[in-house]
């Protein structure tokens, strides 16, 4: 005598699961975000799975496995919406993806390419500082970039790059770079603000950006940041960022004394004047 077999009319949400090829927690997941109806509970108070419920979820086990987001899964189960129109959304979203996971590869190749931390740079400062030498670049001049590039974007740090890389190229200009980082952390030890020596600071570090600017210039690396400015197109450009420069430059902790800040303020100030009256 043949053994015969019945199939469950309702199954428990670890059966369900195993089925589905996914998780009970996922499932949970699927019922708190409207995805996958509740379904029966039984005696025990334990959920049951039917039918109709088994069919949804593998349908959105191969929406998943297809790369759609669980948000854009609903237009798929919405009877009231065009389904031309819940495709052209879904299709969007995956060009979207597309380009994102392209924008990864993109990064993913550069550190590949450069070896350090500045391949998670833009494309448009690897460009500039991708040909110096191992260890030409100072841990802070990576760190003042990757902050640049959150405060003014992809242009702004290259603008800032053409520095690095006449300091990388002059030794004179990095010596005199570092004694200047050297007396403006000293303010920080409770010098006056309107001590004299803030002022000289600041007119000393104003005359050594005024050095890089020129040798900038004379070497051509202003006219390739010009050509930047004219070529690039902004990945977010026409959309809303999420801060404005001055909003996201007040959020960076820094602990600069008064005297300090004092210095930074003018020797922009100083260095403003010497480009008005170039």
């Amino acid at each position: 005598m043949q053994p015969s077999f019945t199939s469950p009319r309702q199954v428990k949400i670890g059966d369900a699961a195993a089925f589905a090829g996914t998780t009970p927690r996922a499932i949970r997941h699927y019922h708190e975000i409207g995805l996958l109806p509740e379904p029966e509970r039984g005696a025990d108070g334990r959920r049951r799975y039917g039918h109709d419920d088994m069919i949804r979820l593998l349908w959105i086990r191969r929406m998943a496995d297809a790369g759609i987001r669980l948000d854009d899964m609903r237009a798929a189960f919405d009877e009231d919406q065009d389904i031309e129109q819940g495709l052209e959304g879904l299709d969007r979203a995956l060009a979207a993806r597309e380009a994102e996971i392209a924008r990864q590869r993109a990064t993913v190749q550069r550190l590949r390419a450069v070896g350090s931390p500045l391949g998670l740079l833009s494309d448009l400062v690897v460009g500039l500082l991708g040909t110096l030498p191992p260890g030409a670049l100072r841990r802070s001049d990576l760190e003042a970039l990757l902050v640049t590039e959150r405060v003014l974007g992809p242009l702004g740090a290259a603008v800032q790059a053409t520095s690095f890389v006449v300091l990388a190229t002059h030794p004179g200009l990095r010596a005199e770079e570092e004694r200047l980082d050297a007396a403006e952390a000293a303010l920080d030890d409770g010098v006056d603000p309107d001590d004299p020596v803030v002022e000289e600071i600041a007119r000393r570090r104003c005359a050594h950006l005024q050095a890089i600017d020129r040798i900038a210039r004379a070497t051509g690396l202003d006219e390739q940041v010009d050509a930047l400015f004219d070529t690039y197109e902004d990945p977010d450009e026409g959309e809303e960022r999420e801060m404005s420069a001055f909003e996201a430059f007040t959020k960076m902790p820094y602990d600069f004394s008064p005297a300090r800040t004092r210095c930074l303020q003018r020797s922009g100030e100083l260095l403003g004047q010497s480009l008005a009256d170039r």
